[in-house]
Order: structure tokens, then C-alpha cells, then sequence
């Protein structure tokens, strides 16, 4: 077992990213669960310095691709260009193909250009004119999204939506941390500085470890009872899907193997189930129009808290 990982990684993150423990966290559940995340948040509170620092500290090959309205799929995935030498038409591979891309803004490109990345995280591969290229074994997209603009950019269908394993919302920092952020802009923040926690093939020993993280039967009626807690509530148009559902057992064996145990608790699904399932659900318009529920993670934690856990 790689000891102490999560430590690891929060230490060297620090280093440039401040007060952001918690997020970190919850991008190495996602890594080792084998997902994509969405980070949503305003612009300037370290999203991208975040997804920097993250590949580096686990020595990872990183991308940023700032996604725009006139951006095609072949920016994205690649595609076949001519070589005027051999005469013949080669593939040519687009920032897709690499450990951890950074698809910044992704809600700013048309429908077509976020379809292209559906293949890519759902089937770890591109598909270009009838020729399939594989990508990397560790790939991950992490994506950001301001939650706050309107014009300029298409919302994200729930079909891609239900793509991301996780969502993780940048919120304000507290005022203690944003004094401790101010100090540390005081020098110039290097990502050179983070270091490497991990040696070559520890990253998936580590993988290989949380596939053997038990979920007890009890656990998973459980996790059925919680699903269909969703589908029955009036407040919820839309409840939360079977994938959902199998990603958010993915995240809790994740975190349980950086707990260092080899077992899921209920406490895992309850301190991951916002992140992994509010994304997939969807308010219904009459209870919107009434003003009764604020937002979809309210319901989503009532109906957490309401179904009982296994002892």
C-alpha cells in the first residue's frame, strides 16, 4: 500500500494552492476511482493553479486547453493532416492525449466540441474517421465552469453531465485563509516547487489497491435504498442513475484506501454523496417556482440524512 498518499499529496499542493485541502482530497478519490471532475467556482480561486499542482505532485503529464465558442472537435481529439513528404494522410493527436487535461471553461464551446470529449471520458479512447487511438491509463479531465455567467455559453447536457464522477463547487475561502493567501502572493508562486510524491508504477499499485477495498452486502442495500430515495422524491425530477450510483461506490473504496482502511463505512458515502450525486439530479420546475427548496444539494443531504445506514 502507498503509505500516507493523501498527506503526501495536501503537503506538496500546499505549497502554491492554500486552504484547499479538502478539494485536493477530493481529486484523489477521483483519480484513483478512475473519473473526471467538474470544478466549478468564480474565476480566481485557484482552479487551475489546483489541477497544476496536482499533476506535478503526482508526476503526471498536464494540459490546459481554454475552451472557446469557435473551438472545433479536431482542436480537442486531433485529426488526419497530409505529410507532404510521405504523401500520405497521418494522424496527428490532439491535447487529449495526455495524463490530466484541463478543459478550462468547458461550458464556452459549442455542443460538438464538448460531444468530442464524451468518447474520450467515457471509453478512454478516440475515434477519428474509423481509426481508434487508445489514451493514457491514468487519463482525467478536469473541467471548470463559472457558475455565473450566462452569455457566451451552452450549459451542459445532463448526458455529459452524468460523464463527470464528481462536481466539486470552489467556494470563497474564509477570511483566516484568504489572509494566509494574501501572505503567500507576497512571493511568486512557482509550480516547479511541488515535488513528486509518487515513483514510477506506485500510482497503479495504488489503483490496484482500491479495487480490493470490500463493500459489504449491507452496504450496497444500502446504496439502493439511497438511489431510490432520489427517484421517489417529488421534489426531484430527475433521481439520481445506476452509473451515478456506481461511481459514488468508486469514490468511497477511493477514500477508504486513503484512510487506510479496506473497508467502506456509511461515513464515506455521506461525506462524498454531494459531490458525486447532486450534478445528476434535477429540481422539479413547481417546487423551483414555489420557493420551497433552495438547491438541489439541500434535498439531496435531507434525503442522506433520512435513509437509515446499516450498523
Amino acid at each position: 500500500m502507498v503509505s500516507r498518499l493523501k498527506q503526501k499529496v495536501q503537503a506538496e499542493v500546499g505549497k502554491v494552492v492554500v486552504g484547499r485541502e479538502a478539494e485536493v482530497d477530493l481529486l484523489l478519490v477521483s483519480l484513483l476511482a478512475k473519473g473526471h471532475v467538474l470544478l466549478e467556482g468564480v474565476p480566481g480561486v485557484s482552479k487551475t493553479l489546483l489541477a497544476k499542482a496536482f499533476a506535478r505532485c503526482l508526476g503526471l503529464d498536464f494540459r490546459r486547453v481554454q475552451f472557446t465558442p469557435d473551438m472545433l472537435p479536431l482542436d480537442i481529439v486531433g485529426g488526419f493532416v497530409f505529410n507532404m513528404q510521405s504523401r500520405e494522410f497521418q494522424f496527428r493527436k490532439g491535447p487529449v492525449f495526455t495524463d490530466i487535461l484541463l478543459a478550462d471553461e468547458v461550458n464556452r464551446a459549442p455542443p460538438k466540441v464538448q460531444s468530442a470529449l464524451l468518447e474520450a471520458m467515457q471509453e478512454r479512447q478516440v475515434t477519428v474517421e474509423g481509426q481508434t487511438e487508445m489514451l493514457p491509463s491514468h487519463f482525467m479531465v478536469i473541467a471548470t465552469q463559472n457558475p455565473l455567467e450566462f452569455q457566451g455559453v451552452y450549459p451542459l447536457p445532463e448526458g455529459q453531465l452524468d460523464r463527470f464522477l464528481m462536481k466539486v463547487v470552489f467556494a470563497y475561502p474564509t477570511k483566516e485563509v484568504e489572509a494566509r493567501v494574501l501572505k503567500r502572493n507576497l512571493t511568486e508562486l512557482d509550480v516547479s516547487d511541488v515535488g513528486e510524491v509518487l515513483g514510477s508504477g506506485e500510482l497503479d499499485l495504488a489503483v490496484k489497491e482500491v479495487d480490493k477495498v470490500v463493500v459489504s452486502d449491507e452496504m450496497l442495500e444500502y446504496l439502493s435504498r439511497l438511489a431510490e430515495a432520489t427517484r421517489e422524491d417529488n421534489r426531484l425530477d430527475l433521481g439520481v442513475s445506476p452509473r451515478g450510483m456506481v461511481h459514488l461506490i468508486q469514490c468511497a473504496r477511493a477514500r477508504a484506501f486513503l484512510d487506510e482502511r479496506g473497508y467502506v463505512t456509511p461515513d464515506d458515502i455521506k461525506a462524498l454523496a454531494p459531490g458525486v450525486l447532486a450534478h445528476r439530479l434535477r429540481l422539479d420546475q413547481k417546487v423551483v417556482l414555489q420557493g420551497t427548496v433552495s438547491n438541489v444539494t439541500a434535498v439531496l443531504q435531507e434525503i442522506v440524512h433520512r435513509v437509515k445506514p446499516p450498523r
